[in-house]
């Protein structure tokens, strides 16, 4: 099964790299596979390139188990994550370009106007600047990490977590892709936002999955302020 596992890390990094969503030895993987076991990529490898063989497998503490390789240097991110939520099997970093456009300009994905985001990936918020590969951001992520399934690391990338690692692969996909065309709706001059009681259904559909992120700017009937008005 880890073997299976494995093969699925290196295959869900290539599929990454060739979407663009990472570049070089950028972003890393993470699955659990075990009460206190997680398979996770290794540090200083293109991911693109990645075998089985290179994958790491390592305790929720860090401590190497398995592999030659050294695990990813933001091990601890991902730890932090798969501790606080037994619900998250997989956790993804990349650096969707268009997405982390957003993080650096500080703006979280909290338009209530993609169906697919918000059913699918939740609202993500942007998690304040931690220095990469260090404690710092994964202390930053910890009060995000209960409430979503997606967060976007200022100036740095964005994280998605899922019950698999299609689930969190999806998620961040789902992630650029709602990016890329709200990009292009302010380009073109105007974003129209969907109708509170559409929004509500959406969000009644994550909650029917048990999933987190609603989405505390949209206008509701109690609250008819839209977020241009805040």
């Amino acid at each position: 099964m880890r073997r299976e596992i494995a093969r699925g890390i290196a295959k869900c990094c290539k599929r990454l790299a060739d979407l663009g969503l990472i570049a070089g030895i950028d972003g890393n993987v993470a699955v659990r596979v075990g009460p206190d076991r997680a398979l996770v990529t290794p540090t200083g490898m293109l991911k693109a390139d990645l075998s089985p063989d290179d994958i790491v497998e390592v305790d929720l503490t860090g401590r190497r188990i398995r592999g030659q390789r050294q695990p990813s240097s933001e091990l601890d991110m991902h730890l932090r994550i798969l501790r606080a939520r037994d619900d998250v099997v997989a956790v993804v970093h990349a650096h969707p370009p268009v997405a982390t456009g957003f993080g650096v300009a500080g703006e979280a994905f909290d338009a209530c106007v993609l169906p697919e985001l918000i059913f699918q990936v939740g609202w993500v918020p942007v998690v304040p600047y931690g220095t990469p590969g260090t404690p710092e951001l994964g202390e930053r992520i910890e009060p995000f990490i209960g409430g979503h399934d997606a967060l976007i690391l200022a100036n740095h990338g964005a994280v998605t977590m899922g019950s698999s690692l299609d689930e969190a692969q999806i998620r961040m996909e789902s992630l650029e892709h709602s990016a890329k065309i709200l990009f292009t709706a302010r380009l073109l001059g105007r974003v129209n936002p969907l109708a509170p009681a559409d929004v509500r259904r959406l969000e009644e559909m994550r909650r029917g999955r048990d999933l987190p992120g609603s989405y505390p700017g949209c206008p509701t009937p109690e609250s008819p302020t839209s977020r241009e008005e805040r």
